[in-house]
């Protein structure tokens, strides 16, 4: 590990700072809880290794009571942190885990994808799409993780995620739409739920012209974490550009919801998103939800407000209605 002592070359707030000696130190996101059973919620958890050559894992969650003649849905979860912080060991994610697993009564894959700066985008797309892939390989029996061979419902796979999160699973639900047939290895998704989606764009829309302090800081968090030279209007952060409009039809699940909240910068993003998925030539059934008063991913840093709560409740029963 680097000094600290040494020159900022880069910084990040709120999320890190990077220095000239090559040390990435991240301010937020680094907390640790380990996998266990969560004796509130009735929920177990462990940890396996997915790729090992590229070090990537996976937090799994199997709720209370669960026998080998049951078989619940699966729940594929993309944790947020503006692709540079956190993981599924964060306790914040963590938690929320826990009780949305034992509200829905699902399985669920939490993705520790690489993480930007010391891996550049797009590892965390395609450390996302490997573990579906691995995902798919227990349909078929190649795959060793016992909670899934003997617990999942693969009719029934939804993904999920918030902020960065939200943009991994429309991305990955884009993959698989245009793969042949439209599915990850046999796998079928019947849903994406996407929290707070993580897109963004050059041109301000809505609040965003009246905030440019914000707008200018969201502005900084994409182009340090992908410095591809199309800035803003990368096709990664803003699903309009390059006839990103029109892949929506390739969309490889049948229903999704979003949710925005009020004071959220990114609010406009999302309410944009859902408008031009109901304009779009997929055949699938969208919704939104809006949470007044909150900014973006309350729900995460307080899971137990009542508003936090009724959004967990909505995503579990959007599982199970589907």
């Amino acid at each position: 590990m680097g000094s600290y002592n040494s020159e900022i070359a880069d910084e990040v707030p709120p999320y890190l700072r990077v220095y000239k000696d090559g040390t990435v130190e991240r301010l937020l996101g680094t907390e640790i809880t380990p996998a266990a059973f969560d004796s509130k919620t009735g929920v177990s958890s462990k940890d396996i290794i997915v790729i090992p050559e590229a070090g990537v894992t996976a937090r799994l969650y199997r709720p209370n009571l669960v026998t080998k003649t049951q078989r619940l849905p699966l729940l594929v979860y993309f944790h947020g942190g503006a692709f540079c912080i956190s993981s599924p060991s964060d306790p914040k994610y963590h938690n929320c885990l826990n009780l949305l697993v034992a509200e829905a009564k699902i399985i669920a894959v939490s993705v520790d994808y690489r993480l930007v700066p010391e891996h550049p985008l797009p590892a965390a797309y395609e450390d996302s799409w490997a573990v579906l892939k691995w995902v798919a390989s227990h349909i078929s029996g190649e795959g060793s993780e016992d909670w899934l061979r003997e617990c999942v419902d693969f009719s029934k796979v939804f993904l999920a995620g918030d902020s960065a999160g939200a943009n991994l699973s429309h991305h990955m639900a884009i993959r698989a739409g245009y793969a042949d047939p439209p599915r990850i290895g046999g796998l079928k998704l019947r849903g994406t739920i996407m929290i707070h989606p993580y897109f963004w764009g050059e041109d301000p829309i809505g609040i965003e012209a009246k905030d440019p302090v914000r707008k200018g800081m969201v502005d900084k968090w994409w182009q340090f974490v992908c410095p591809s030279g199309k800035g803003c209007d990368d096709p990664l952060i803003n699903p309009f550009v390059d006839g990103g409009a029109e892949s929506l039809s390739r969309l490889a699940c049948d229903f999704i919801i979003i949710f925005v909240a009020q004071s959220d910068i990114l609010a406009d993003r999302g309410r944009r998103y859902y408008e031009f998925l109901a304009k779009s030539k997929w055949q699938g059934k969208a919704e939104m939800v809006e949470t007044p008063g909150e900014d973006h991913v309350f729900h995460i840093f307080n899971p137990y407000s009542d508003k936090a709560r009724m959004l967990i409740k909505r995503c579990a029963s959007f599982i199970n209605q589907v």
